[in-house]
């Protein structure tokens, strides 16, 4: 029974089966280590061998030929290729049966099928792979397309390098209801040319300023980035978070006072008139009313259909009456479109279009006052056509149009990445100088076309002179004013001057000096904008590149530089300061005068205009929509980076995205 015991236990050595307790004699010892084949001995060559890294279990797996690391390298790059494709049109990965005899397999196993029965080479390769090689399954996507989005991101931070910064910021609510911030960078590179890349989307759970500020910071801590390098900041004036973005402004300004913060122009004066109107009770009406005439118009298709065949009509008589021209391009069909509190010169077209269908937009509302589904639709209905033929809706209709109108060109402009701060305060002077021409000399000619216009259409046109008939509210509490007064002064004169202290209230802070010494940086006309002293109090704005040495050494520069690009021909047909950038480089006078450049680069990254974010929304709708409602944080954002920025995505080779997969974590296969 001993025996056997020992036998199964390992018996025959000391310390096995005895114990040991005598422990006066330490030549014991000698004989628990026994001979050369002992069991001490064995399991002491084992502990060594399991530490020996080639002997490691992970290497001995991991041992593969020459020829099996080519199939795997060949296998991975067409689905990277896959991958690749997807990602830059934005389309979802999976379908909704992946099996294999499944007909609806998804866009990726789709195109990885396809591209299998259109490459021998990939088909071989896929068709002897292992039955448990989980290259197509969704974690291993996933974890190529953050391969992918990563070596983009870090693409996009080399080319920015060491070089200062600004930044763009705004938030939105994706189709999941989630509140989303998007930054995005904004740099000078190493030809002189601006640059505006997607950084990252960071879902912000609590939206006041603090919170902003740690979902920033914690940003610019993934990717290696610092607030100190920070010199602009732009955030959207129109969005519902301005108070919370304008906390946030005031927080970095206290850790980086040179963080210079510019309001987004196209917002100041497109969007942020059509806020400042509708603080005019009769004007806020109006664009209620038009919301609801557009909602009722397009409300579906037989409506819409109705619109076109009318407003085909009266195309139809106007050209046989002569009262317009045929030719291509003109009287195309359309529609009336609805504005978005959010888009650039939305309002503008909507009050466009409706001056151009308003008799068709009639008769739709006539045909669904007759023909509604019930009586409150009916109703409806009728209050809207009772609103729009009066005197009043067309004159605020044209008054808006009007102002709007003065601003749109500037607007479309702005949208631009590229567009100089010289140039938009040019186009600002002209908007307030537009805006009080109109207040000054525009009301006969305003009042003209209004009364012109209902005579058209067989609306009442009131005379100025009469009493003005108050809508709405008791008579006896209303202090009685003549139709002139209300439509002159509390219509005309009030709207115009409330969009003309707007303005004025936001470009005469305390960064306009500081954008009315970048436009004389100006090369046009022979650099006539240069202003030495100016200039030198540019850079008293960025103490923390201009020490006092080096801000009398830029007095010098200036001078030289100053004669040097004026005689010199290349310089003598540019026009704005981003070719300017792109010429010193060029002809490597950015050495030469590394101050003044600075100086260029400062100008250059305050950001304008927030149009790059609003494009990052666009993106963020197509690639997370109803379908694809349940997409994490990290998997939305890797896709955006490589979705958004597809020019740094293609410059990335398919070998550095392979490689940043295979360290993302231990491989069961090693190339």
């Amino acid at each position: 029974m001993r025996s056997h015991v020992e036998e199964h236990k390992g018996s025959g050595d000391v310390f096995i089966t005895e114990g040991f307790t005598n422990w006066k004699k330490s030549e014991r010892f000698q004989v628990h280590v026994g001979g050369p084949n002992s069991f001490h001995n064995q399991a002491w060559r084992n502990c060594q061998s399991l530490m020996k890294q080639k002997q490691h279990i992970e290497v001995a797996m991991c041992k593969q030929s020459d020829q099996t690391k080519k199939e795997y390298r060949i296998h991975l790059t067409a689905i990277v290729d896959c991958i690749r494709f997807l990602l830059r049109q934005g389309l979802a990965f999976r379908g909704n049966d992946e099996s294999m005899s499944s007909s609806n397999k998804g866009n990726f196993l789709e195109l990885l099928d396809f591209l299998v029965d259109h490459n021998e080479v990939i088909h071989k390769v896929i068709k002897n792979a292992r039955g448990n090689l989980k290259l197509i399954a969704p974690t291993i996507q996933k974890d190529i397309v953050r391969s992918a989005a990563s070596e983009t991101t870090k693409a996009i931070l080399d080319d920015l390098g060491d070089n200062l910064f600004s930044i763009l910021i705004d938030e939105s609510r994706d189709i999941s209801v989630k509140e989303q911030m998007v930054v995005v960078l904004r740099y000078v590179n190493k030809k002189g040319q601006v640059i505006e890349r997607f950084l990252g989307l960071v879902h912000v759970s609590n939206t006041n300023a603090l919170s902003l500020k740690i979902a920033l910071e914690s940003l610019f801590s993934k990717y290696g980035l610092s607030l100190s390098r920070l010199r602009g900041q732009g955030y959207d004036g129109a969005s519902n978070m301005q108070g919370e973005f304008n906390g946030l402004k005031s927080l970095i300004l206290k850790e980086n006072c040179s963080a210079f913060y510019i309001h987004c122009f196209a917002h100041q004066l497109q969007l942020a008139l059509v806020t400042v109107a509708k603080k005019h009770v009769g004007v806020a009406l109006f664009f209620n009313l038009v919301a609801n005439i557009s909602n009722v118009v397009g409300a579906s298709c037989k409506r819409r259909d109705i619109l076109r065949e009318s407003q085909i009509a009266k195309v139809k008589e106007a050209l046989q009456k002569g009262e317009i021209s045929s030719g291509r391009g003109l009287n195309q069909e359309t529609t009336i479109k609805k504005a978005g509190d959010t888009r650039w010169s939305s309002h503008y077209d909507t009050l466009l279009s409706l001056l151009s269908l308003f008799p068709s937009t009639i008769d739709v509302l006539e045909i669904v006052e007759e023909d509604g589904m019930s009586l409150a639709q009916k109703g409806e209905t009728c209050a809207l056509l009772n609103s729009m033929q009066t005197f009043e809706f067309v004159f605020t209709l044209h008054l808006m149009k009007n102002i709007l109108g003065i601003t749109h060109e500037l607007s479309q402009a702005l949208q631009r990445s590229d567009q100089d701060i010289v140039n938009a305060m040019k186009l600002v002077s002209v908007s307030k100088q537009r805006l009080q021409a109109m207040r000054d000399d525009g009301w006969s000619s305003l009042l003209n076309n209004v009364s012109s216009f209902c005579e058209n259409h067989n609306i009442v046109v009131l005379n100025m002179n009469d009493t003005f008939q108050t809508q709405g509210r008791s008579r006896r509490r209303v202090e009685k004013v003549s139709n002139l007064h209300h439509f002159q002064v509390e219509l005309f004169f009030q709207v115009i001057d409330q969009q003309l202290q707007e303005l004025n209230n936001r470009f005469t802070e305390a960064n306009t000096e500081l954008l009315l010494c970048v436009a004389c940086l100006n090369p046009r006309d022979s650099f006539s904008a240069f202003d030495k002293e100016k200039l030198i109090r540019f850079a008293q704005f960025y103490s923390s590149e201009f020490s006092p040495i080096e801000l009398l050494a830029l007095d010098n520069q200036l001078e030289n530089y100053f004669i040097d690009v004026c005689f010199d021909s290349a310089f003598s047909k540019l026009e704005g300061i981003g070719d300017l950038s792109m010429k010193l480089v060029e002809t490597r006078k950015h050495v030469v005068y590394p101050l003044v450049y600075l100086l260029l680069e400062l100008a250059l990254i305050l950001p304008v205009a927030t149009a790059s974010v609003e494009r990052v929304f666009s993106a963020m709708n197509i690639i997370k929509n109803r379908m694809r409602n349940r997409m994490g944080d990290e998997w939305l954002n890797d896709c955006l980076v490589t979705y958004i920025e597809r020019e740094v995505f293609d410059s990335i080779e398919n070998e550095q995205i392979i490689q940043c997969f295979q360290t993302m974590k231990t491989r069961r296969e090693q190339l």
